[in-house]
């Protein structure tokens, strides 16, 4: 199986909801945070790490992405373009842009708005080795509340202000997958609750543990605490350092 995988599959069609007014008008994925837009902070993240070619899936305002990014070229990227539609969720995104524009047998495949600073060697390398149909990148669980912790007798000895959950893993939306997941997609629907039930079904589903940076963009909140720390990034390494 190749490691040095040159190709990837970015979903950028969401309409971020719960991100309105902001997405009135521009996906949730063009949104700026510490300067530049959401994705723009994903693309240079791959291109740094060896990947050539990237297949963006495009569905809600989809014009403000492809005139801000076109053929990728100042990104140091080959970028196409595949539509699909807001209603046909992440399986039938991922489905059409891997039956219109990959030929690899195994990619990365994502949603455009993760953060994180994952080594795609390692991530690809985990996948090598457990030779599965997919591969989810997992974290642990930040949670978003305060966790009361209490004795037996239900009084109170402390309270945890939104704690890491480390018994707990959640999914990245950063994958590595075999083109032979196309079998598993369905014409619409979410691909966590489809192929990836399936794929688990069968055993064909392995995780790759991720310790360092992650941040997912569903809330103002998560969009004011992303802004902070990529500022950080920005002081420190000028992009997404991977570890």
């Amino acid at each position: 199986m190749n490691l040095n995988l040159r190709t990837a599959v970015v979903l950028a069609g969401g309409a971020g909801v719960r991100l309105y007014p902001l997405t009135l008008e521009s996906p949730k994925v063009m949104l700026p945070i510490a300067g530049k837009p959401i994705l723009q902070w994903v693309l240079e993240w791959l291109a740094m790490q060896g990947v050539e070619k990237v297949v963006l899936g495009v569905a809600y305002n989809r014009n403000k992405v492809i005139e801000y990014f076109q053929d990728g070229s100042r990104f140091n990227l080959d970028i196409a373009y595949s539509t699909h539609t807001v209603e046909g969720g992440t399986a039938e995104g991922f489905r059409l842009a891997i039956e219109r524009y990959v030929n690899d047998d195994t990619f990365i495949a994502m949603n455009g708005d993760e953060l994180c600073n994952i080594s795609l060697q390692s991530l690809c390398e985990h996948h090598s080795k457990n030779r599965p149909i997919a591969t989810v990148a997992v974290s642990h669980l930040k949670s978003p509340f305060g966790v009361v912790v209490m004795d037996r007798d239900s009084r109170i000895t402390d309270f945890l202000e939104k704690p890491v959950l480390e018994s707990v893993y959640v999914s990245m939306g950063v994958y590595v997958f075999q083109r032979e997941i196309l079998r598993c997609l369905p014409p619409r629907g979410d691909i966590e609750r489809t192929a990836f039930v399936r794929l688990a079904q069968e055993r064909k589903l392995s995780a790759y543990k991720h310790d360092g940076l992650w941040v997912t963009i569903n809330t103002l909140k998560d969009l004011q605490e992303a802004d902070r720390l990529l500022s950080g990034q920005i002081e420190n390494h000028g992009s997404l350092a991977h570890t």
